[in-house]
């Protein structure tokens, strides 16, 4: 009898455990079933979200662009960026190119006026060298008496003064003008003063020694006496 009273006594506490046990389960279990509704609600959410956001932009006419169009229009944009990186280096070689050539012209043009003033320098130093020559032919046949013109000497040496002079004339020299014409200080170096019925003050009266200009340079000036 004492071992049964101590089994009933001891029957309501384990059945208040268990009771406490199914009652804290059942409240796990609503509550694990809370949060997945939670979830799921969340989803659909999203879901009907996405869906909306679609349906405007399907009204705007602006679809979402897919990875292909994306990595070929980077692609295009990278292309362009070079082509024109290249037309700005063509561009600045050309530029280049174009004042190498007019400095090389520029060279060339200055570069053929020193050859040309070398030449002139150098011709009027032979020219200048040669008219001494000249003023000894004209010397040497002033003095020829007239019935000695006929000479054969005299005849040779008369045709190798004409030769002389004409080959200077051809390449440009040029004997001044001085008896007759106006006292010109870049033409005429006046070495006396003269008195003259014939000639008005400051012309030239009278010419000591001829003068000559090489391509319109005078070469020597003519010596003259001009009239006071």
């Amino acid at each position: 009898m004492a071992e049964q009273e101590k089994d009933v006594a001891q029957t309501p506490e384990g059945t208040e455990e268990n009771t406490g046990q199914a009652t804290e389960a059942a409240e796990t279990a609503q509550e694990t079933e809370e949060v997945e509704a939670a979830k799921i609600q969340e989803d659909e959410d999203s879901c009907e979200e996405a869906e909306d956001a679609e349906e405007e932009g399907d009204e705007k006419g602006e679809g979402k662009k897919s990875w292909a169009e994306k990595r070929a229009e980077k692609k295009q944009a990278k292309q362009d960026k070079k082509t024109e990186a290249m037309k700005e280096q063509i561009e600045q070689l050309e530029d280049k190119v174009k004042r190498q050539l007019a400095e090389f012209e520029n060279f060339r043009n200055r570069t053929e006026r020193e050859k040309q003033a070398m030449f002139e320098t150098g011709a009027r130093s032979v020219i200048e060298k040669i008219l001494p020559v000249v003023d000894n032919f004209e010397r040497g046949l002033a003095t020829v008496a007239p019935e000695a013109q006929n000479d054969a000497f005299v005849d040779g040496m008369n045709k190798v003064y004409k030769q002389l002079v004409k080959e200077l004339d051809n390449i440009g020299v040029k004997p001044i003008e001085a008896v007759g014409k106006e006292f010109d200080p870049n033409l005429h170096n006046a070495v006396m003063q003269v008195e003259s019925d014939e000639y008005e003050s400051g012309i030239v009266a009278q010419e000591l020694q001829k003068g000559y200009t090489y391509r319109d340079v005078v070469v020597r000036h003519s010596m003259v006496s001009v009239v006071q």
